[in-house]
């Protein structure tokens, strides 16, 4: 333990930018249990919320992708009604903005919420009018957030190229980008190239899940053929990078991500529950990727399974590398200026919220 560490009520004050969150990742336990109720879903595990917190951790420390997977069950069957789908999302907005969250990129598959007689576009309505609810919310307790949509089709299915078209057509309504979601061993993403070729097309950005089950392969793939603007995770990219001597090499594809400052999305605690590339916050790449300047951002990937919040990420790092200010900072605006929202309003973001508390902070140690 770095005695000299930030602490996690300190990071909370501070603000900070997520591009990689489940919005059906990060249900209130208590939220869970109320909708099952209502609905008559009685395959919870747990019927108290704490219980139910610790059960969703414990199995989502599983080492593996596909068995982490699994405990979505759940929280996909409580979210198959628009007002259930409205709640989750206001959640979500309120307690990102509660741990100083400024801005956020949330994203689900809106193709696995069609159980109960839903429309596509009934869903992404539902869930943009729960963010607005909860934007609102924040904001009247003192917390302001930007949140920024972004719709998942699921790379085992076939159903890419009518999502991305409903990304496209929700753009400037919330959505602001795409992505493939699920399991990656077995789903490569040029499978999905319709739909990133049309995306591109229409000059809608994306992101691609990659290098978390799979090797750097995956990544090359995820870029060099489908074009993607950052890599969801994108951790086993460490693979191609040798540290074994006085001289770091970085494969060609290592570089390509570096030198066109591709976004890594990474998110320790989830990387370690998913045994993607370490078994230990000691172990993660991250701090390797950050002193060779990979362009890092700091994520929760799914609060309610990993048991985490953004301050509690960077709470990590700074316990187990020295993580200051200084880190916390150059992640923020890493993150800030990778969202997949316009440049006006993200440099408004930049200097409005985030560049004053660190300047603030840097008057205060001179």
């Amino acid at each position: 333990m770095n005695s000299t560490a930030l602490s996690h009520q300190q990071i909370r004050k501070a603000p900070k930018v997520v591009l990689h969150e489940h919005l059906d990742g990060g249900l209130r336990p208590q939220t869970l249990i109320d909708i099952a109720d209502e609905i008559g879903y009685d395959k919870l595990p747990e019927t108290d919320a704490g219980k139910l917190a610790d059960w969703f951790f414990k199995a989502a420390d599983s080492h593996t992708l596909e068995l982490y997977l699994k405990t979505f069950e759940h929280t996909i069957a409580v979210s198959q009604m628009s007002h259930t789908c409205a709640r989750i999302a206001s959640e979500a907005a309120q307690d990102l903005a509660a741990d100083g969250v400024v801005y956020a990129e949330i994203r689900y598959a809106p193709e696995q919420q069609l159980r109960d007689g839903m429309m596509l576009e009934e869903v992404v309505e539902a869930t943009q009018a729960g963010f607005e609810e909860g934007i609102r919310k924040a904001k009247e307790a003192g917390h302001e957030i930007r949140i920024g949509t972004i719709l998942c089709a699921m790379r085992h299915a076939n159903r890419s190229a009518e999502i991305a078209k409903l990304a496209v057509a929700y753009r400037d309504k919330g959505v602001v980008g795409f992505d493939i979601a699920g399991g990656e061993i077995g789903n490569p993403p040029e499978k999905h190239l319709e739909a990133f070729n049309f995306l591109r097309k229409e000059s809608m950005p994306f992101t691609i899940h990659a290098g978390e089950a799979c090797g750097p392969d995956s990544i090359h793939r995820a870029v060099g053929i489908c074009g993607a603007n950052r890599i969801g995770h994108g951790v086993r990219l460490i693979e191609n990078i040798d540290l074994s001597g006085d001289n770091v090499k970085l494969s060609n594809l290592a570089h390509y991500i570096r030198d066109q400052g591709i976004t890594l999305e990474l998110a320790p605690s989830s990387n370690l529950q998913t045994g993607a590339g370490a078994e230990t916050i000691g172990e993660h790449p991250i701090s390797v990727f950050y002193a060779l300047d990979f362009n890092v951002t700091v994520n929760n990937d799914n609060r309610l399974m990993s048991r985490t919040d953004t301050s509690r990420e960077f709470q990590l790092l700074s316990e187990t590398f020295g993580w200051g200010w200084a880190e916390i900072k150059r992640c923020t605006e890493n993150a800030m200026e990778s969202a997949f929202i316009h440049q006006p309003e993200r440099s408004r973001i930049l200097e409005q919220a985030i560049r004053p508390f660190y300047a603030a902070l840097e008057g205060n140690t001179q």
